[in-house]
Parts: C-alpha cells; sequence; structure tokens
C-alpha cells in the first residue's frame, strides 16, 4: 500500500496566509514563506498553495511569491488559484512548482483539464473540487453535494462525483476535496463523500476540510479511503505537529513516511 501523504494548505491572499470557517471569516496566519520553510523542514509530504482570491479578482496567481516559497522548500509544491491557460501554468512551474490545482476554470471549461495534461502531463495536473450539501442532489438514500466555483461563491448546479468522474476522464491526475460545510470546523473530514469519490476513481484523492484531531486523519484515510489528508489551521497554530501525527498513524498500522 502507498504511504498515506499529510499536506498543509497554504491559502492565500494579498500575499499572506489565512484560514476560515466554512470559506468565510479569514484571519491572518503567518508569512507563507517561512510557514512553508517550516513545514518542509517538519516533515510534510508536500505543500498546496492557494491564492483564494485570484480568480475573483480576475488576476493571476502571485508568481513571486510561489519563486519565494520554491527556494524554500524541498518536497513536492502544489499551486492553484487564477489559472486559465497552457501559458500561466508555464509561468507557474518555472517558478518552482511541481504541479498545479486547477478549479473554477476547469468547470467552465473541462477542454483545459484535457489540454494541460497534453502539454504537461496528468501527473501535474490536480483538480480541486469546492462542494457544499445540497438535498437536491440525495440519491439513493445517499446525501447530495454540489460543487461551488470562485472560493466558494458561486453553486453550479453540478454532482460533486459526477464532476469527479469527468474530471479524471478529462486528464486530472488527482482529486483535492474541500468539504466547505467541514472547512475550519476541526469537527472531522466528510467521510462518506470522500469515500464515495475515491471508490468511484483511479487516481488518488487528498481530503480537505475539517481535520481537528489525529483520530480526524486516521478516520478520513481508513473509513474515507482517502490518498492525503489536507490541513491549515491545526498546522498553521501549532495545535497538531506533523511529525507527531505521522507517528500517530503509524502506531495504528497506517501506512507514513516517516
Amino acid at each position: 500500500m502507498l504511504a498515506k501523504r499529510i499536506i498543509p494548505c497554504l491559502d492565500i491572499k494579498d500575499g499572506r496566509t489565512v484560514k476560515g470557517i466554512n470559506f468565510l471569516s479569514l484571519r491572518d496566519a503567518g508569512d507563507a514563506v517561512e510557514n512553508a520553510a517550516r513545514y518542509s523542514e517538519a516533515g510534510a509530504d508536500e505543500l498546496v498553495f492557494l491564492d483564494i482570491t485570484a480568480t475573483v479578482e480576475r488576476r493571476d496567481t502571485l508568481v513571486p511569491l510561489v519563486r519565494r516559497i520554491a527556494d524554500r522548500i524541498n518536497i513536492p509544491f502544489t499551486v492553484g488559484g487564477g489559472i486559465r491557460s497552457v501559458e500561466d501554468v508555464g509561468r507557474i512551474l518555472d517558478a518552482g512548482a511541481d504541479k498545479i490545482s486547477i478549479n473554477s476554470r476547469a468547470v467552465r471549461d473541462p477542454k483545459l483539464i484535457t489540454e494541460l495534461a497534453y502539454h504537461f502531463g496528468s501527473q501535474c495536473v490536480v483538480c480541486a473540487v469546492d462542494a457544499r450539501r445540497n438535498d437536491a442532489f440525495n440519491k439513493d438514500g445517499l446525501e447530495g453535494w454540489e460543487v461551488y466555483l470562485d472560493g466558494g461563491r458561486t453553486p453550479t448546479g453540478i454532482d460533486a462525483i459526477e464532476w469527479a468522474k469527468r474530471a479524471q476522464e478529462s486528464g486530472a491526475g488527482e482529486i483535492l476535496l474541500t468539504s466547505m460545510n467541514h472547512d475550519g470546523t476541526k469537527s472531522g473530514f466528510a467521510l462518506d463523500l470522500t469515500r464515495r469519490i475515491s471508490e468511484s476513481l483511479t487516481i488518488p484523492v487528498i481530503a480537505s476540510g475539517g481535520a481537528g484531531t489525529m483520530e480526524h486523519f486516521e478516520a478520513v484515510f481508513t473509513e474515507g479511503c482517502a490518498d492525503a489528508g489536507l490541513a491549515a489551521s491545526i498546522f498553521h497554530y501549532h495545535e497538531i505537529d506533523i511529525m507527531d501525527l505521522k507517528r500517530f498513524l503509524h502506531s495504528r498500522q497506517i501506512p507514513v513516511r516517516l
């Protein structure tokens, strides 16, 4: 079995790390470059950088900041926010990123996923899916989830599980799944949704939204069948140490890189 990955996330607004609850009420969480360097040294398996207002502000990702972070870390680095074209991805990879994450533009133009996979390889293309509970999508007694765009501002009328399947078919090499209902609540991941998407796909699924305890990671790797667990505030505010978390998971027979 492949090792499960622990991934800190830097949500970036105005060049600073921020964190909110349910995508709202953002508060400062420190300098992005210093946070990135700390996570690289602390045993994180990867790092995700999301410029959370680039799309709604209709601007490019903060490439100079990406370059400064890349210069300070030695772990795989995924960057998302404001990506609209092959040229955008080229600039981000040239700045030091290993993978890119696309969300809103991918839903509006799924052919972009295929185009990016063709130019850079599927392993480089992460499709982020922001999902919110919606009873209108309930089916066969299971909870329904709707895809949202623009940093959680815009509902799409698209079923999250069906969209994840289409993203894989279009060429995405990984799914970054965030439950908007669980984001920032520290109440645990959306286990049912994560499991259903993981079991529907052959590509890795990163679970995001709701991490609050070490047991939550154990649950998302076992019950949720996730390949990686992403979190922000518990790492930003020193509530959980990454290596302590890995040792805990190892003690529960969950494969991790120590």
